[in-house]
């Protein structure tokens, strides 16, 4: 993992300081414009698979709710939702990719495209560039349950409150610490118990589908820094929707990857 090196002699004029900031900035919002774009993305597909309305279009619902939690603008979300209407828009696949990467972690990725031969060749042309390779469909989802993730603010109740409205809400199972609640159910079942607790709780922060993995791999800090430049690149891939695998890292690595 390179370090940053700073030059103590070197004097921290005031333009620089701006520079650095403003280059921060830009990087944070081509990110933030890239997150949007996907999201923009996911609602389309969801008002043209099903009625424009979240309350009678469960996977809109979740797309809309998944915008909000990233503070996507209202009008970003409308232009996206009226765009589904249009017949000249682009029509999207879902796409479900599985390969294997560094360390034998196995990866699911979803993606939604307006030209499979290029998102098949991108998404194999990065596996096989981080030393993995695309596997064949159902050569990772073996490993992994797809169920259905719900996750509240820590201030939407204590333990307690929480476990009960999701025993009510039909819920599967709840997480909570200090950082928030995090409930789980099944697949199918993820827009109705959302919507219970929705009743109880107040909206979610987020409400989606994931695929969990059934055990996990512990890497070491060579092998994680080569799955995380391999996740990095994939996530910049403006087809990429999601990406889900089942790799483990100690603190101290992460402390590390992350200094």
């Amino acid at each position: 993992m390179p370090c940053r090196v700073v030059d103590r002699e070197a004097p921290l004029a005031g333009h620089s300081q701006f520079k650095n900031i403003m280059h921060r900035k830009g990087k944070q919002d081509k990110v933030r414009s890239k997150i949007f774009g996907k999201l923009g993305r996911e609602i389309t597909v969801a008002a043209k698979l099903g009625m424009p309305d979240p309350a009678m279009n469960p996977r809109l619902r979740m797309a809309v709710l998944a915008a909000r939690a990233e503070n996507m603008p209202k009008d970003n979300i409308e232009r996206a939702i009226k765009k589904a209407a249009g017949n000249d828009g682009e029509n999207y696949d879902e796409v479900r990719y599985e390969g294997r990467g560094p360390g034998g972690v196995m990866m699911i990725v979803e993606a939604l495209t307006d030209n499979r031969n290029r998102t098949g060749s991108n998404v194999r042309s990065y596996f096989s560039k981080a030393g993995g390779e695309l596997g064949a469909t159902g050569s990772a989802t073996f490993m992994f349950d797809r169920l259905g993730e719900i996750t509240y603010p820590a201030q939407a109740g204590d333990a307690d409150a929480v476990m009960e409205a999701a025993i009510e809400a039909g819920a599967d199972d709840v997480q909570s610490d200090e950082n928030g609640h995090t409930i789980t159910c099944g697949f199918a079942d993820l827009s109705e118990v959302s919507k219970a607790l929705e009743a109880r709780l107040g909206p979610p922060a987020t409400a989606k589908s994931v695929w969990k993995p059934q055990n996990l791999v512990m890497l070491d800090e060579e092998k994680a820094q080569s799955v995380m430049k391999l996740l990095d690149i994939m996530e910049n891939d403006d087809d990429v929707q999601n990406i889900f695998s089942n790799f483990e890292v100690s603190d101290d690595v992460m402390a590390r990857l992350t200094s």
